[in-house]
């Protein structure tokens, strides 16, 4: 679990000089800081989606995520869960938390480096690219809360439980991890990381949570394969 505590530790340091950067920062400054930002995670989103080598079962990840997404209400659900969380702690702190909380876990919790990461350390204790990730994360994390609020913060506890509970199952999920499973995943979460560029751009209204079920159906897809 070394490197899951060192990416929620970097979270909450890069958080915690957002913060304080927020202070100092104008609107229009925060908003240029924003889109650059918006823009990145765009490059990042379309170079992992680019990883497919089935585009149809992209496509139907996506659409079977979505309607599963929309069945079970599971962007209202993270919605509900920030402004729970909001009510409980911010004792009058300016709003705008749910959203911090929400992208941040998003993007903190969506993608190949997250589960792959996750797994190699469960595995053999190899905790290399959650360090990496750990650094990419507490760079951002000092960007986003400076623009998204103090929401960002806790989404220290999402990367905790998500990626702590991987790496306990790393040893049950190890010998599914194929090359071509790892792919299709970082494609579909490519496509979603896409869709929080798109909202921090502002561009257009993605519900990329209740899209989230879609990076399930690449390992149940291949899962059937195998019976074949």
């Amino acid at each position: 679990m070394t490197g899951v505590l060192v990416n929620v530790i970097a979270v909450v340091i890069g958080s915690l000089i957002g913060l304080i950067l927020k202070k100092g920062l104008n609107e229009k400054l925060l908003r240029i800081i924003m889109q650059g930002i918006g823009l990145s995670v765009l490059v990042i989103g379309i170079g992992a989606a680019l990883k497919t080598d089935n585009t149809l079962l992209l496509v139907i990840s996506l659409v079977l995520g979505g309607i599963i997404g929309g069945v079970l209400k599971v962007e209202d659900s993270l919605d509900f869960i920030g402004e729970k969380i909001e009510k409980k702690f911010s004792k009058g702190v300016e709003g705008g938390f749910a959203k911090g909380f929400v992208m941040a876990t998003l993007v903190y919790c969506v993608g190949a480096m997250a589960i792959v990461g996750s797994i190699e350390a469960g595995v053999n204790g190899n905790n290399e690219t959650l360090y990496i990730k750990a650094v990419l994360d507490g760079i951002s994390a000092i960007v986003f809360t400076a623009t998204l609020g103090w929401g960002v913060l806790f989404s220290s506890v999402s990367i905790l439980l998500y990626q702590g509970t991987i790496v306990l199952l790393g040893y049950q999920l190890e010998p599914l991890l194929t090359t071509e499973l790892v792919n299709e995943i970082s494609a579909v979460g490519g496509v979603l990381i896409l869709g929080i560029g798109l909202n921090i751009l502002e561009i257009k209204k993605i519900h990329v949570g209740d899209l989230l079920p879609a990076v399930l159906i690449p390992p149940i897809w291949f899962f059937i394969l195998s019976l074949f």
